[in-house]
Order: C-alpha cells, then structure tokens, then sequence
C-alpha cells in the first residue's frame, strides 16, 4: 500500500468532481493512513474540518466536509455485496439542503459475458445529469466508458501496454490522448522500488507530468512535477519534493526548484490504539497543524470479557 501521509480535506467535493474518467472506487481506512477497527475520523485544520465514517470491514460509507457553521456537503455511501449501488451527496447552505446541487448516483452491475456498471446521475430536484457505462474486458480491467449528458455523448477507453517491467495505462477521449500512467519497477541498493510516471495532455498535446518514486516499504520517496517545453520538445523539472522518513513515520520533506530549496518537519503525536494511528500533526516552519480525532469499533474480545 502506498503511503503519502495526506488527508484530502474536501474529499467529498473533489471526490464527486471526477476530473479524471476512472473506474467506479471504493475507499477503505488505508485510503486515509488509518489502521485498525476505525468507526469515525474526525479530521480538524485551521480552515476546516472533515469527518469520515467507516463500516466494521473499513469500507468508507459516510462524509461529513464542514466549509462553516451552516454549510456543508454530507456524502453517504451505500453497498450491496462489496459493490458500490448508491451514493448521495447533499449539500447544505445556510442549513438548507439546496436540491440543485445536490445529487444522486445509482449503480447497476452486470456481469454478462463481461462486468459493466451502470452509473447514473441525477440532481435532487429531479434534473437527469449524466450516465456512464463502464465497460470492462475478460481479465476485468476498465476498458472503456460511454458518457451521455446533455452535451453529447463522449467515449473513454483506456489502452494497457506492457514492456518488460513497464506497465502503462493510456486514456483517451473520444480518440484524443488525455493521460498516460507508465508503472516500474526497479532494483536499487535498498532493494526493490516503483516508479509511477504520470503524464497529462491537452488536446492530445503534453502539457505536465509528474514522476512519484515509492520505496520497497510503498512509502513515497520523491516526488518531482514537470512541464513540457514546446521549444524543446521535452519535459521540464520544475519541483522536486524528497520524503524524510523516522522509524516508518514521515520526518522531513524537502522542496528543490531551480533556485530555491526549503524544507518541512513533520511531528506527529500518535493515541495508544493498538494499532496505533497518528492524532496531531504540526508542520514546521509554518507551524501548521491537523488534529484527527479517531473512534474505534469495539473489539470482539473486549465484548466477551465485559459479558463474563
């Protein structure tokens, strides 16, 4: 599992933006850096707060993202099976529900001859936003999504390519290059570690990349964000991020550009949940903080010692 120690606050707005065609995803506790039996994650910043639940197998089934005293998005999460049938987001202003911009999304499986998901989407007030069929192949990798909204109608497919140890995922849309994801692995001094480029494209022409490097650990090493020079015909370093770890615990991430170079120190106060998970972060010089306040589910064996 791959750890980059970030919580997204206004997950559920970004979430449901959907900025990238992607398969239907369903988030559990390692999705946030959580271990163990967690029912609730409270997570608190200077300039907002999101709440997440979770079901005892630690699969996400509500959010709570709170902009101020009156207005929030709640985004409930429902499943049938292990598979994703429904989720609604509401969104509140002035502690009205405001059925405009409130929606629903129902998901209907079938498996034959191949899996396909029928995703629906549909406002509040009873408005037909979109619907996208998800097509997938024998092996049950996404191949392909037909996407119809008042618009038009638009299709994604998705192109997989393997070269030795490569992997790389293309997205298309309506033929036109959008996104490629190259995926290596490779060896090194401390053994194995992957290496996931990632780039972007704008009418099929390169515009930015980024290029993460993840340890043997699947702890994020570097991060370096690149823009593509027209002149030049290349891609262009302009941030590269390196990832300090202590004991498993991330320390220290330091920022090089062409001419700056700054660094940040984490500190994290972790509760005495066995597992444990990480309840205070401050980030220096800034001194910025996030506090999680973290409910867990009762375990079994506490329940049988409390009836005896």
């Amino acid at each position: 599992m791959k750890k980059h120690y970030t919580i997204l606050l206004l997950f559920s707005f970004i979430h449901s933006l959907g900025i990238w065609s992607q398969e239907v995803q369903i988030f559990t506790v390692e999705d946030f850096d959580l271990k163990g039996q967690v029912k609730s994650c409270l997570v608190s910043t200077d300039y907002g707060k999101e709440l997440f639940e979770f079901n005892k197998d630690g699969v996400l089934t509500k959010t709570i993202t709170q902009y101020n005293e009156t207005d929030q998005d709640i985004t409930y999460y429902k499943y049938n099976e292990g598979e994703l049938v429904e989720k609604r987001m509401e969104s509140y202003k002035g502690n009205v529900l405001d059925e405009s911009t409130s929606m629903a999304n129902f998901y209907e499986l079938d498996t034959v001859p191949n899996r396909k998901i029928i995703e629906k989407i549909i406002s509040y007030d009873k408005q037909f936003l979109e619907q996208q069929h998800y097509h997938y192949d024998e092996e049950g990798k996404l191949t392909r999504i037909i996407t119809s909204n008042g618009e038009g109608v638009d299709e994604t497919t998705f192109e997989y390519t393997q070269v030795k140890n490569e992997k790389t995922v293309s997205t298309f849309t309506n033929g036109i290059l959008q996104k490629s994801v190259r995926t290596s692995t490779k060896k090194g001094a401390n053994g194995e570690y992957e290496v996931i480029l990632t780039k972007e494209y704008i009418d099929g022409e390169p515009n930015i990349a980024n290029e993460e490097v993840f340890n043997s650990a699947g702890k994020l090493v570097t991060s370096e964000d690149f823009l593509y020079d027209v002149a030049g015909k290349e891609f262009v370093s302009q941030k590269k991020k390196f990832y300090h770890y202590t004991d498993g615990v991330l320390s220290k991430v330091i920022k090089k550009t062409v001419n700056t170079e700054s660094a940040d120190k984490y500190i994290f106060q972790f509760d005495n949940h066995t597992p444990s998970n990480w309840v205070k972060q401050i980030v220096t010089p800034g001194n910025t903080y996030t506090t999680r306040t973290i409910e867990y589910y009762e375990e079994e064996a506490s329940k049988e010692e409390t009836s005896n």
